[in-house]
């Protein structure tokens, strides 16, 4: 018996789902337990994500969009009535219990409290109607209700679903394909699937009650109530993923909605990055170079154009015995190192108490680190990451600007004010774009830029763009071959050169190292870092792979 029948076979609802499908359509999806290589445009796949859940990816030429099915078990009417008795018992008795202090002590004592509530065995139909005892007031908790084992599995999914998951979204969340959910509305929720863009999912909240609870839940999980007084709210799950909720149809016309960007465990790594075409070798190289010597470098770009991605995979370049400070609203940067002291702001709570992100950079130029990253540079903070770059502290930030031209303006303007001159205390500027070639969404580098400084002669700041990418060709060029300030005038010096060219082979030795890797599919986070801290003790005989 293969995977998909042995699939059906332990999830019936699985099968009826198949069965129905297969009746309408004449077709039979293709299980997949992990989506690789050239999907088709138009696919036909169920994924498992976790018995009893399931995604179906369906598209067809006619219809010209692909569907995302939801599959998870539905309670008939009879099992929903059962499922408020099952939830009403347990609820009585968790006063009872210790308070659970951590996700998995909640799941055992939900699953210790429903075994207590029921008995499984024929089924049957438990009478609604109250007692003799119960109708003076006793409690109802010590009676048994009886389920089939089906009815039982099905009641423990929804009670884990709703209790400790994120409820009705649930299934997406367990996709490790999403990278974004956005919802407005009862029944408006989509997603941005990491291989076919955005697609609306058959899943939804039911009505407006259902929904508004839904919310209220979640902004208490990130520590930031919602309530038509404070109808917005911004802040991270206890998974890591990020959650701006609009609570209130007074301000968002369609109603309430909510957008989550998904938490990745690990890190996307810089092969995986170069596989991708966001960037090259050769430019991964050039990072890499300007990490492990102390060089300042703002990722910089629009929404969603995969700044943090980018900061989050380079870090891997940044010496490993470096002291690390991270400041962020919403922790998203993960950095490989041991040591690492990651700070967050405090927004809620009286005002004595809030502490923000220009107060913690404070805190943490007193520590003396290697290193600080700023989850995004916006406000007064921008001065202060200037002065930390300005007394040797190198700064990696995030920031919101198209273009290096437009990040000046920013920069040197309200609310950031840093005089022009102070502009290269920052070395390098990435910037990241999302953008659609050929009809597909892609996430690339636009373009690499050095910051060479501030000259009257030719009044503004003068910078270098070292790698350029043409959107004709999808290629990445580098145009700082023999020209490239920081490489030359910076980061040559530092490694003591007489002639500061030679750099220029340690950047395409680099790359030859980063090629190698892809070629030879090594591209987790871990495995990469790995071996960069080897290379950065051993040199080439430290590699495990001939250079």
């Amino acid at each position: 018996m293969d995977e998909f029948e042995m699939a059906m076979q332990r999830n019936p609802h699985l099968k009826a789902y198949i069965d129905k499908f297969r009746k309408e359509t004449n077709k039979t999806p293709e299980f997949m337990t992990k989506l690789s290589g050239d999907l088709p445009k138009f696919p036909n796949i169920l994924l498992p994500v976790g018995d009893p859940i399931f995604i179906h990816l369906y598209g067809t030429e006619q219809e010209g969009r692909v569907d995302y099915f939801a599959i998870e078990p539905t309670l008939s009417p009879a099992e929903q009535e059962k499922y408020g008795e099952v939830k009403s018992s347990i609820l009585e008795k968790a006063p009872n219990e210790p308070v659970p202090t951590s996700e998995t002590q909640l799941r055992e004592q939900i699953a210790k409290l429903l075994n207590e509530s029921v008995t499984i065995g024929a089924g049957g139909r438990t009478s609604n109607k109250k007692s003799p005892l119960e109708k003076l007031g006793f409690s109802a908790a010590n009676r048994k209700i009886p389920l089939t084992q089906q009815e039982y599995n099905n009641i423990a999914y929804y009670l884990e679903r709703d209790i400790v998951g994120s409820g009705p979204i649930e299934p997406i969340i367990r996709d490790p394909y999403l990278e974004d959910i956005h919802s407005i509305g009862v029944d408006n929720i989509y997603i941005i699937h990491k291989k076919y863009d955005m697609i609306k999912t058959n899943l939804g909240f039911g009505d407006q009650k259902a929904l508004d609870n839904w919310m209220r839940s979640m902004s208490e999980r990130i520590g930031r109530p919602v309530s038509e007084a404070t109808p917005i709210a911004d802040g991270a799950l206890p998974d890591g993923s990020r959650i701006n909720i609009i609570y209130s149809e007074d301000i968002s016309i369609a109603g309430s909605s909510f957008t989550m960007r998904k938490f990745s465990e690990e890190s996307v790594s810089i092969i995986q990055l170069i596989g991708w075409g966001g960037i090259n070798s050769e430019m991964a190289a050039y990072l890499w170079l300007c990490l492990e010597n102390g060089m300042s470098i703002f990722f910089s770009g629009e929404t969603a154009s995969g700044k943090t991605t980018m900061l989050n995979a380079c870090l891997a370049f940044v010496q490993e015995k470096s002291k690390i400070y991270s400041i962020e609203d919403t922790p998203e940067v993960l950095p490989p190192h041991e040591v690492w002291q990651r700070l967050i702001t405090r927004e809620s709570g009286p005002v004595d108490s809030r502490v923000d992100t220009f107060v913690l950079l404070k805190a943490a130029l007193r520590s003396r680190p290697n290193y600080i990253i700023v989850g995004e540079i916006r406000g007064a903070e921008g001065a202060t990451a200037f002065q930390a770059m300005q007394t040797g502290h190198p700064v990696i930030a995030t920031f919101h600007a198209s273009a290096v031209k437009k990040m000046i303006q920013r920069l040197t303007g309200d609310p950031i004010n840093i005089p022009v001159t102070f502009i290269d205390n920052l070395n390098v500027a990435m910037i990241l774009q999302a953008v659609y070639v050929k009809g597909k969404f892609l996430r690339r580098c636009l373009s690499i830029e050095e910051i060479e400084g501030y000259y009257e002669d030719v009044g503004g700041v003068v910078t270098r763009a070292v790698f350029m990418w043409d959107p004709e060709t999808d290629i990445h060029s580098f145009r700082g071959l023999n020209n490239s300030f920081i490489l030359e005038d910076k980061i040559a010096k530092i490694q003591g050169y007489e002639d500061t060219r030679q750099i220029y082979n340690d950047l395409f030795l680099r790359a030859r190292i980063l090629d190698e890797m892809r070629n030879r599919g090594i591209e987790q986070y871990d495995d990469v870092y790995d071996i960069i801290k080897t290379f950065a003790k051993h040199g080439v005989d430290g590699l495990p792979f001939p250079i």
